[in-house]
């Protein structure tokens, strides 16, 4: 059994294997390297006034674990510059907010030499390689360069963007001919997977089967969609726990009998978070027998304060909720809470589980697993709806889910009165589809799928000579 390398922007192993804080995809991929006895390698988060290249090796609930030091530029230019100024608002096809400088895409090469560099001495020559997300596009292509010639995969988190859009972005096909370096590039969803596929037959002129094959820059490549998946038997185990019960309890105590509605998202403009609160208000205004009977509760954790975007949709979340308060609230009912703090996972399950609906509205997203968490924590005998967006990588597999366009109050608003009203017998069959989808298609599933679909690929070597045929 190869060993399998798991490489990240950062390194977010778990201190035990029930640490309740930290997320799924951690824990699969933790558990993963426990089986392969791999390795997890990234940024260990720290800075340092000059790179020396000197791991910190540690075992962490039996997964090793290798983190490098950054300098400062680094950190400015390669993680706030070119990662979360350019890629990110991007890819999540807001290009009034993506900032090209050269100095960014300066930091970003430099760090991917930087991890290649790293961590080729860890490398055996039997190891799969498992690159993570929009930070390390180029790594494939540095890893080559130093003489790496095994099996290296790819998966992107985020959505791919449309060609129109990509295109926007300065050398946009030396960042689509990196791609080509790795072996297997996995996208959240058909839609991504689309949109790449348009961009390398029209764009470039390169070719892609029906069966996932690109060819282009004299290489072939294997693209496909890999939906990720939530740990759904241990967030639902976890909503049934002491801490989502006391929650749970505390959640209910202070609703008085009201329902609610709950949002959970990261702080960013991507989440579609000041529509959201625009939809809720045209839901008030259109529903006056809603007044002191219903709750938004939305938690959005603070994220990138450097990144000047994050500071603005702060402070218009900040000015929105409280305008919409002001007119609505009374001596006893607030219609938003708006909380920007972080919860444990078993917290956020009882939350989900006191939650009468849960709205789960991007603009953009590659999958969104808060969704998933929802479903996942409801009481089968009495669940909650789910309203979900169309443009959420989730859509394409929770289509019982009330699927709405979140750039439309009015889609929103009815559909967050549709979801208060629905009757528990309809509840109980939409969750009963939603849950059968979300504990075949986990995070394990998710996992194997992706790893055997890697290990199954011909040599890279002899991918080499078939592009030469």
């Amino acid at each position: 059994m190869p060993r399998l390398i798991v490489i990240s922007n950062r390194v977010n192993a778990p201190t035990d294997e029930n640490d309740a804080s930290v997320g799924g995809l951690a824990m699969a991929l933790s558990a993963a390297l426990r089986e392969y006895s791999g390795i997890w390698f990234g940024w260990s988060g720290r800075t340092t006034t000059e790179f020396t290249g000197q791991l910190s090796l540690q075992r962490s609930a039996g997964v090793t674990v290798a983190t490098v030091d950054l300098e400062e530029q680094d950190r400015q230019e390669y993680y706030n510059g070119y990662a979360n100024r350019t890629l990110w608002p991007l890819f999540h096809y807001r290009i009034d907010l993506s900032a090209y400088e050269r100095s960014f895409d300066k930091g970003y090469a430099r760090v991917n030499a930087r991890f290649a560099d790293t961590v080729t001495p860890l490398l055996e020559p039997d190891d799969l390689i498992w690159v993570h997300d929009y930070h390390l596009i180029p790594l494939a292509q540095e890893l080559r360069q130093r003489g790496v010639r095994n099996r290296i995969g790819f998966f992107l988190h985020i959505p791919w963007p449309a060609q129109r859009l990509f295109t926007t972005l300065p050398n946009h096909s030396d960042l689509v001919r990196a791609l080509f370096d790795y072996d297997l590039v996995g996208f959240q969803s058909e839609d991504s997977l689309s949109a790449f596929r348009e961009y390398v037959t029209d764009e470039i002129g390169g070719k892609m089967t029906d069966t996932g094959q690109a060819t282009a820059y004299g290489r072939q490549l294997q693209v496909g969609a890999f939906p990720i998946g939530l740990d759904a038997e241990a967030f639902t185990a976890g909503a049934d726990s002491e801490p989502a019960r006391t929650w749970r309890g505390r959640m209910e105590a202070s609703l008085a009998g009201r329902q609610l509605i709950i949002g959970v998202d990261r702080l960013d403009y991507s989440k579609g978070l000041e529509e959201r609160f625009l939809a809720y208000e045209e839901f008030l205004a259109n529903h006056s027998e809603a007044l002191e009977h219903v709750s938004l509760m939305q938690v959005a954790t603070p994220s990138r304060d450097e990144v000047s975007a994050y500071q603005d949709i702060r402070a218009r979340l900040d000015a929105v909720s409280g305008r919409i308060n002001g007119a609505y609230a009374t001596a006893d009912w607030v219609p938003i809470r708006y909380v920007n703090r972080t919860y444990r996972r078993d917290e956020l399950a009882g939350m989900y589980r006191a939650a009468a609906v849960g709205l789960v509205t991007p603009l953009r997203d590659g999958m969104n697993l808060v969704a998933k968490e929802y479903v996942a924590a409801q009481d089968p005998a009495n669940p909650g709806a789910l309203v979900l967006s169309q443009f959420a990588g989730a859509a394409e597999q929770m289509g019982d889910a009330l699927i709405v366009n979140p750039f439309s109050r009015e889609d929103m608003s009815d559909a967050i009165h549709r979801a208060l009203t629905m009757p528990r017998s309809e509840r109980i069959r939409r969750w009963e589809r939603l849950m059968d989808g979300v504990r075949k298609n986990d995070v394990t599933a998710w996992r194997d799928r992706y790893v055997q679909a890697l290990v199954s690929l011909p040599e890279p070597a002899q991918l080499e000579e078939a592009a030469v045929c």
